[in-house]
């Protein structure tokens, strides 16, 4: 029980914190489902992302129901730790507003030795006297900042041929995966006591922190293996707002962020009745105005209690058409259509 107030002022501060645009996003759209929305795990270590999201799924889950959908925004290794967005019920669908987004890391690497893996569970590869001063970090970090090109681990989750490249490493196979384009917004380094670097990233999505650690190591001519690994924000979300495991599974439903609040960060459109309609149906919408973009979608407000709050339906993007700027569905509520039928047939 104590716990839960800490998880309701999140919520509130967050609420606050919206311009008055946003905050008119506030519908609770719990009413057709048991849970609905982004829970900011603080993943312990030694989980699986898969794990966690397994055990937050059955924190709302009803006794004796099937597993409640559930889903992570962002994957973390399993020595990592740090917040991991997962998306409860039908706001799976939205899991990729985080895939697509740029993280911050805390990172430790090893210096002094290399592993197969490049993390501190893998094998040993190789073992480096450590003779690198502080100038030569700081000179080193700055060619690792923009935009770079990056090779994989050998050891990762990327498909090669329809099997995942560390299923073939561990099979005793080989894979030789291509250089992939990152941008690293920012390297701050935040201690050196040798052979330990500790540093902030700030970084695109598809960045392997552990290849980072294999190059940055190389180019001071030593090793570079992770040590500690945590993820301190995803799509501009701060650290402040994750959730260890035992206070969430104290008081899960006061540590359910609503949807709306996932989607803060998008402008809002909100549709008349008919059109919002059509639209839960997939249908186009021609409108007489608009920018073009990505928009949260709502319908305007229940024709029974015109002071009711705007009902989110989704997402859609605006593009121009031939005449009239079209909305364009893109990830629709399953429970909006009828949610919506049944207010038209008050």
């Amino acid at each position: 029980m104590p716990q839960a107030a800490p998880c309701r002022a999140i919520t509130i501060l967050f609420a606050i914190k919206w311009n008055e645009r946003s905050r008119l996003a506030l519908a609770d759209i719990s009413a057709t489902q048991a849970a609905c929305g982004v829970v900011f795990l603080d993943k312990p270590i030694g989980w699986t992302s898969r794990q966690a999201v397994n055990s937050v799924a059955r924190l709302y889950t009803e006794k004796g129901k099937k597993l409640v959908k559930a889903g992570h925004a962002g994957t973390l290794d399993p020595m990592a730790t740090g917040m991991l967005p997962i998306m409860v019920g039908e706001a799976t669908r939205f899991s990729g507003v985080g895939l697509d987004a740029d993280k911050n890391y805390r990172v430790t690497f090893d210096l002094s030795y290399q592993t197969d893996t490049l993390d501190a569970e893998g094998e040993i590869t190789g073992r480096f006297d450590v003779a690198v001063q502080l100038a030569d970090i700081e000179e080193v970090l700055p060619r690792f900042t923009g935009d770079i090109e990056q090779q994989p681990p050998s050891y990762s989750a990327i498909h090669v041929n329809g099997e995942r490249a560390h299923e073939i490493m561990r099979k005793g196979g080989t894979v030789d995966l291509p250089k992939r384009p990152v941008t690293i917004h920012a390297l701050k380094m935040i201690s050196f006591e040798s052979p330990l670097l500790t540093l902030d990233i700030q970084c695109s999505k598809g960045t392997y922190v552990r290849s980072l650690a294999r190059d940055i190591g190389a180019a001071l001519g030593v090793g570079g293996c992770v040590t500690v690994l945590r993820r301190l924000s995803t799509a501009g979300w701060p650290e402040v707002v994750m959730i260890p495991f035992e206070q969430l599974s104290a008081q899960p439903e006061a540590c359910l962020l609503p949807l709306t609040q996932w989607l803060r960060h998008l402008p809002i459109i909100k549709l008349r009745m008919e059109d919002a309609l059509r639209y839960a149906q997939g249908q186009r919408i021609q409108l007489t105005r608009g920018n073009e973009g990505e928009f949260a979608v709502f319908c305007a407000a229940d024709p029974a209690n015109p002071k009711s709050e705007p009902l989110l339906l989704g997402t859609g993007t605006i593009k121009p058409g031939i005449q009239r700027m079209i909305l364009h569905p893109l990830r629709v509520l399953p429970s909006a259509l009828p949610r919506l039928t049944a207010m038209a047939d008050k």
